[in-house]
C-alpha cells in the first residue's frame, strides 16, 4: 500500500482531526504525540515539526514514554510472523531484510527479544534503516548488556529516528 504524501502547508492548514489522522502513524500507536503537535502549528520545517513531536514525548513523563516504547513491535517478533505490524513497521522491517532471516537468525532474534524484554520490561527498538539483519543482531547483542536507564534513553532516541524517517516519507519538502 502506498503511503499518502502531504506538504507542510497542507498539514499546517488541516483541521486538527485531519492533522492527527495524517501524523498518527509517526509515533507507533500513539496519536497523542500528533495531538500535542497539532496545537503548536504552523510549522516552518519538517525539523520544527519533528522537534515539537519529540519534545512532547520528552516532557510526557516516564509512564507515557514506556507506553510509547511498548507500542512498538519486537523485531521479527510474533506480530511480524502473524502479519499484524503497522504498514510503517512492515516496510521498515522488510527493508532491513528481517523477513529474509534464516531459521538460525530468526531463533537468535527470538531469544534476544525474550532476554531483552525480561531484563528491561519493554521491547528492543532500533531504527533499522541502514542496517542489515546481521547489523541488527550485533546491535541487539551489545545493547542487551546496558542498564535500564541507558536503554530507556536509547529506545527514545531510536523512536525519534524512526519518527524522522517516517516524517520524511510522509511530507514532501
Amino acid at each position: 500500500m502506498k503511503a499518502m504524501h502531504y506538504t507542510l502547508d497542507q498539514l499546517n492548514n488541516a483541521s486538527t482531526d485531519a492533522f492527527v489522522a495524517a501524523l498518527s502513524g509517526i509515533f507507533e500507536h500513539s496519536p497523542w504525540v500528533a495531538e500535542a503537535a497539532a496545537q503548536q502549528r504552523p510549522y516552518a520545517s519538517i525539523d520544527a515539526l519533528h522537534s515539537t513531536m519529540s519534545g512532547a514525548v520528552e516532557t510526557s513523563g516516564e509512564t507515557m514514554q514506556l507506553a510509547l516504547i511498548n507500542a512498538h513491535p519486537e523485531l521479527a517478533g510474533k506480530a511480524a510472523v502473524r502479519g499484524e505490524l503497522t504498514d510503517e513497521s512492515t516496510r521498515e522491517q522488510s527493508g532491513a531484510g528481517l523477513n529474509l532471516c534464516t531459521q538460525e537468525e530468526f531463533d537468535k532474534l527470538q531469544a534476544l527479544n525474550r532476554a531483552y524484554r525480561e531484563k528491561f520490561g519493554f521491547p528492543f527498538i532500533l531504527a533499522v534503516r541502514g542496517y542489515d539483519r546481521h547489523g541488527i543482531i550485533a546491535n541487539f547483542e551489545s545493547r542487551v548488556n546496558n542498564t535500564r536507564a541507558d536503554e530507556m534513553r536509547a529506545s527514545l532516541d531510536q523512536i525519534y529516528r524512526i519518527a524522522r524517517f517516517r516524517l520524511d516519507e510522509l511530507i514532501d519538502a
